[in-house]
């Protein structure tokens, strides 16, 4: 994001006899001159520090600002709705999970978001690490009911239907794609102490590799969180996944199970922030 500041004014010099003969251009005056550069040379300083002000590496408002003033004016209400907009990602993690989300509506969408990413991975089949991510990202009051719950639908019985060994490893030459890409989030209901939100995701699900039974394939999904503030950061309480929205999809060719595997393993993934 850049600022909109205006640079100081441009003179344009004409060439010679532009507008009448050799005559008719005025000596110099080297006193109106100097004031001329003085005055640009004031701009010039003035426009520097403006944008040192505005550009630098503020906190978590100088984000926003710079997107909300991005969509101001009726007209531009429907572009900024889709905007990525809000607060920098945190810095914090707990477990390899980002954690310290702020106090405000968009901090739970951020919660949500990187909730959602690491429900989605391919640590939830070995129950060890699947463990360590609900007592991580549960709330106290119902980190119970979500291992037991989380427990029943990655069962080693699931994990050998999908391909692999009961405590989630892929077979030998093939890597286990499991990826939640969030694609935007929103809050159906904040308060300060409570949050719905909801997150559109699209998810990638397979084994890459020869010989794989299982490739790797794409679906859509949201994913519903309700969250709760416990006094340093939002913790999840109850989730529920449902279909869609899906879009039509495109005519890319299919990439090779071996690319695919590269792109896994090369590409890393991020901390989302709304």
């Amino acid at each position: 994001m850049s600022l909109g500041q205006d640079g100081p004014p441009t003179r344009t010099r004409m060439p010679e006899g532009h507008g009448g003969g050799a005559g008719s251009r005025r000596q110099p005056q080297p006193r109106r001159a100097l004031v001329t550069v003085v005055g640009i040379v004031v701009l010039l300083i003035a426009a520097i520090a403006f944008a040192n002000r505005g550009g630098g590496s503020g906190g978590q408002d100088s984000g926003g600002s710079a997107a909300g003033g991005s969509g101001g004016g009726k007209g531009s209400a429907s572009s900024s709705a889709t905007a990525a907009t809000g607060e920098r990602p945190v810095s914090g993690k707990s477990a390899g999970i980002p954690s310290g989300f702020a106090h405000t509506e968009q901090g739970a969408q951020s919660a949500a978001a990187n909730y959602a990413v690491a429900l989605g991975g391919v640590d939830m089949f070995n129950a060890d690490r699947r463990h360590t991510i609900i007592s991580t990202i549960a709330d106290s009051s119902a980190l119970t009911s979500l291992q037991a719950g989380f427990d029943r639908d990655y069962s080693p019985s699931f994990a050998t239907h999908v391909g692999l060994t009961g405590d989630g490893r892929a077979p030998s030459g093939q890597t286990f794609v499991s990826r939640t890409l969030p694609a935007g989030a929103k809050a159906t209901r904040y308060d300060a102490k409570t949050a719905d939100v909801a997150v559109w995701c699209s998810g990638l699900f397979g084994l890459a590799g020869q010989g794989s039974t299982k490739p790797v394939t794409s679906n859509w999904f949201t994913l519903s969180f309700n969250l709760r503030w416990n006094g340093s950061d939002w913790k999840v309480v109850r989730t529920s996944q449902s279909q869609g929205p899906t879009p039509v999809s495109g005519d890319n060719p299919v990439s090779t199970a071996d690319e695919i595997a590269g792109a896994v393993q090369g590409f890393g993934g991020f901390t989302y922030a709304r």
